[in-house]
């Protein structure tokens, strides 16, 4: 069955639009495909896209939000529905970019008073131009601070373009020189002992701001391995109780039992593993009747790493560009 077959099939059971990475997660928990690659989720997206590009109203296939797609089938059964959902500005962007930008760059000016005008977006704001480039400003800084390429380009004087359009050019070597090291970081993982990666997730947890962080005793941990405590303003503190798990395998639902059932009073808990979770597990730490379990994969612990500059070093390269003429004081 091919990725497109596979997809189809996913959204005739769900009966309703689903964002890629859910499809893409559905089409391997049931074995409708099986990947060698390390974002499959990009390969189903892209398939998407070309299928909706190239055959346009005879596609079996299209865009219901940002990264969400369903079958025309499901839109041409159901009668309108008022008036469109409210999206975060970055969101709203996305959807303006892929429905009636052809390819082609748009101003943020623009794309905020066509957001505006379709009900995208809602603001009490008197410049929510500005809130608009802030925000899609801010979501590439945060992407590249973890080595990944952003789902949006600025292209100089205020024009904004999606970075799936340019599939060549110096962003994309970078983004697979970038890809390459966070694979020899998940090995490098892999690699070290029981006891220097909980010493690793210690320093982790303090990189992102917790305080009296500790790495438990192996024979008293009662299945926890790392805790410490975030406080906010000196009014809130979360006590959090980290169990690691240095594996290949999926991590299954009785680890995240034995977690719930080690946490201690006022302490929330948290699986971070090299590899990733069942379904099941996932169904177990989000259970309704029970204490909640965060759950962070090997992906994301990755990208978080990164982010914190830890197992990495960066190497930065200053590119300089013109930008809007009332931003560069020059007028």
């Amino acid at each position: 069955m091919n990725v497109l077959d596979a997809v189809h099939e996913i959204l005739i059971q769900a009966g309703e639009p689903l964002h890629y990475s859910e499809i893409t997660r559905r089409m391997l928990d049931k074995k409708l495909r099986t990947t060698q690659g390390k974002n499959p989720e990009h390969t189903v997206m892209k398939q998407l896209d070309a299928d909706i590009n190239k055959k346009n109203s005879s596609s079996r296939f299209e865009r219901s939000g940002p990264g969400i797609y369903g079958l025309k089938e499901f839109s041409q059964s159901k009668p309108e529905q008022g008036e469109p959902s409210i999206l975060s500005f970055g969101d709203a962007a996305e959807q303006i970019l892929r429905d009636e930008a052809h390819g082609q760059p748009i101003h943020y000016r623009e794309i905020t008073k066509r957001a505006l005008d379709l009900g995208l977006i809602r603001t009490q704001g008197l410049t929510p131009e500005n809130t608009m480039y802030g925000q899609i400003f801010n979501e590439i800084k945060r992407n590249k601070s973890r080595g990944d390429i952003p789902r949006f380009e600025m292209m100089g004087k205020g024009f904004i373009s999606l970075s799936e359009w340019h599939d060549k050019g110096l962003a994309f070597e970078i983004e697979k020189h970038n890809n390459e090291t966070k694979k020899l970081l998940h090995e490098r993982l892999l690699q070290m002992s029981p006891t220097s990666f909980e010493v690793l997730i210690g320093n982790f947890l303090t990189a992102l701001g917790f305080e009296s962080v500790s790495v438990t005793k192996p024979s008293a941990d009662g299945g926890i391995d790392v805790r410490g405590i975030l406080v906010v303003g000196d009014v809130i503190k979360t006590r959090l109780a980290v169990q690691v798990k240095r594996w290949k395998g999926n991590v299954q639902a009785p680890i995240v039992q034995q977690v719930r059932g080690s946490l201690g009073a006022h302490e929330q808990g948290l699986i971070i593993t090299t590899s990733d979770f069942s379904p099941g597990a996932r169904e177990e730490a989000e259970r309704a009747d029970a204490t909640p379990v965060g759950l962070m994969n090997g992906e994301q612990l990755v990208d978080l790493l990164i982010e914190n500059n830890i197992g990495v070093k960066r190497t930065d390269y200053a590119l300089i560009d013109m930008p809007d003429d009332e931003e560069s004081g020059l007028l």
